[in-house]
């Protein structure tokens, strides 16, 4: 099978092909500028190859990320009538660490995190502490030892986080290499789904505080 992935849910923007097995991907840190590099570096990794399928990281995470690699893979599907799989972000940023017990958190803005601890088991990923958006404060701490605590939110909220885990490694980040990795045995077990039905994971609503809550901030 040979399919593209995308993610593009926190600053990071990247894009895998996956071909029988073989993955080739590219990745810069793009800040806010997705919508400019995405397609790009998609073309100059597919060159007009043909895909059977696509992948991308679904959320949660950036708001606008998410849509826009929602919609540059429901474009791909729809134009060549292609099945589609969502890769939740959280357990890309799990497959990229490398661990097997791994608390996957992000920054979410607001004084927030996107929040789960997972377990590899049998070659797949499990929750034990199943994706939330939380306070960091608030944020549950796993059962038993040797769990990794990766991604965005470590770094800016170390305080809160750092003794619920046993190593941190803040600067691992979810990949679409990542997102490949973990699509390929779903796409070949026939769990992709039609383009019209690909849709974000985003956790939250909200994307923002009012002035008048900006305002009340302490």
């Amino acid at each position: 099978m040979r399919f593209a992935a995308i993610e593009t849910s926190t600053e990071w923007c990247s894009v895998a092909l996956w071909d029988e097995g073989e993955i080739a991907a590219l990745e810069r840190r793009a800040g806010n500028r997705h919508s400019e590099l995405v397609l790009p570096m998609l073309e100059a990794l597919l060159k007009d190859s043909s895909i059977e399928a696509v992948a991308f990281g679904a959320g949660p995470g950036a708001f606008t990320g998410l849509r826009i690699a929602c919609a540059l893979a429901q474009g791909l599907a729809f134009a060549r009538g292609l099945p589609v799989i969502g890769i939740p972000t959280l357990e890309a940023l799990a497959q990229e660490s490398g661990a097997g017990r791994v608390v996957a958190c992000i920054d979410a803005r607001m004084r927030e995190v996107y929040y789960a601890a997972l377990e590899k088991r049998a070659g797949r990923w499990h929750e034990v502490i199943a994706a939330r958006c939380v306070a960091p404060q608030s944020a549950p701490r796993p059962p038993g030892e040797g769990w990794l605590g990766c991604g965005s939110g470590f770094d800016v909220y170390q305080e809160h986080l750092a003794s619920k885990v046993s190593l941190v490694r803040p600067q691992i980040h979810p990949t679409a290499l990542a997102v490949a990795q973990l699509a390929a045995p779903r796409l070949a077990a026939g769990e992709g789904v039609d383009a019209a039905l690909a849709a974000p994971v985003y956790l939250r609503d909200k994307v923002a505080f009012t002035k008048e809550e900006l305002e009340r901030r302490p």
